[in-house]
């Protein structure tokens, strides 16, 4: 996969001491620590298959400093997604913490099942730019639906591509959505 997929919404990261260590550990051991992640987590998916008896091809990578692990090629993958991600969120969360079980260390991994998360992320670039332009037209600001952490970065750097507006997230999650607003 040579698309890089980030979750962490600016204003959402929680850092704690460990977490920050843990970052500064992962990026002085380079890529090594990463490989080992994607390694542990497709393992842990692997595993997780065999149990289901779904079918599914396990792809790893490292971008930007981030282990990046996608499942692509069976039928019942998409169950493995839900509805609007929400199975895909929960099982990277696992996945992040059978990684941190076995490294002692917090971890970023990405999942991406059946290529999800590459067409949502092209669908939310879309909706960024025009309602970014949309408001820029009309001078009024539009709040969005409320969006996961992920899918709040996409639009955010999406608007950010458009002159003479801004965003930023608002609420509680789960109720966080983006409002996009002419810039003053």
């Amino acid at each position: 996969m040579s698309e890089t997929i980030d979750t962490i919404d600016a204003d959402q990261e929680d850092v704690t001491p460990a977490d920050g260590e843990a970052g500064e550990q992962k990026a002085g051991g380079g890529e090594d620590i990463l490989v080992q992640e994607g390694d542990i987590a497709g393992d842990y998916l692997e595993r997780l298959l065999d149990l289901l008896d779904y079918d599914g091809d396990i792809d790893l990578d490292v971008e930007a400093g981030r282990a990046i692990v996608s499942i692509d090629g069976g039928e019942d993958l998409e169950k493995l997604v839900g509805p609007r991600g929400t199975v895909l969120e929960a099982l990277q969360e696992l996945t992040r913490l059978a990684v941190q079980q076995e490294t002692g260390s917090r971890s970023r991994l990405m999942l991406d099942i059946a290529g999800w998360r590459a067409d949502r992320r092209e669908e939310l670039r879309e909706l960024g730019r025009s309602t970014a332009e949309s408001v820029l037209k009309s001078g009024e600001r539009v709040r969005l639906q409320p969006m996961s952490p992920f899918e709040r970065k996409v639009v955010h750097d999406a608007v950010a591509t458009v002159s003479g507006v801004t965003s930023e997230s608002e609420g509680e999650d789960p109720k966080r959505r983006v409002v996009i607003f002419p810039e003053d």
